[in-house]
């Protein structure tokens, strides 16, 4: 009972960055579609990773649980760097008169998959630990990705109740909460 229990409060422990960067996604306008698209994304990687931590063995594994919180971090910061200047850049077209700005209807599938990458990378060290719990890996990567994608989605309905009341600043302020959810990834207050 008690590893079901811990498996439960790590699945929503590194859950929370999935739910901090749901947010900053949500902010810039979410439809049916982005939301199936962000769930199966963060819950997929959010499932696999562990399972490849596991597999990986303690070696890799240990190697990258030193490290994983910083390259997650400075994915996210690049990530939420390049969502501020697109929507600056797209601000600054929509300002000339006479532009035509194409949309893409939301979160670019690149920018979706880098971003579940980064959100869900500790996780490789976190697969091995759990292996020391004696819980079917099969069940602990499910577990994790119902955690991850139930609190995925409840970050991103926030964001875009939030981005509603911010439409005009919402790709940098969403951009800006990525930042912040990689400097506290990387400085070990998330993830």
């Amino acid at each position: 009972m008690s590893g079901l229990l811990s498996l439960l409060l790590v699945s929503i422990s590194v859950g929370l960055s999935n739910f901090a960067g749901a947010i900053g996604i949500g902010l810039s306008g979410i439809d049916l579609r982005t939301r199936l698209r962000v769930g199966i994304a963060f819950g997929l990687f959010e499932a696999l990773m562990p399972v490849i931590g596991l597999l990986l063995g303690e070696q890799v594994a240990g190697f990258f649980g030193q490290y994983a919180k910083y390259v997650g971090g400075g994915i996210l910061v690049v990530t939420g760097g390049y969502t501020i200047w697109q929507g600056r850049r797209t601000g600054a077209q929509e300002q000339q008169p006479g532009t035509v700005v194409a949309t893409s209807g939301g979160l670019r599938t690149h920018q979706l998959l880098i971003t579940a990458l980064a959100l869900s990378i500790d996780n490789l060290a976190v697969g091995f630990a759990l292996g020391g719990l004696e819980i079917p890996i099969i069940l602990a990567a499910a577990t994790m990705g119902v955690v991850s994608v139930g609190m995925s989605l409840a970050g991103l309905e926030l964001g875009h109740r939030l981005g509603r009341r911010v439409e005009e600043w919402s790709e940098e302020i969403g951009g800006g909460v990525l930042i912040l959810v990689g400097i506290a990834i990387a400085i070990g207050v998330l993830g």
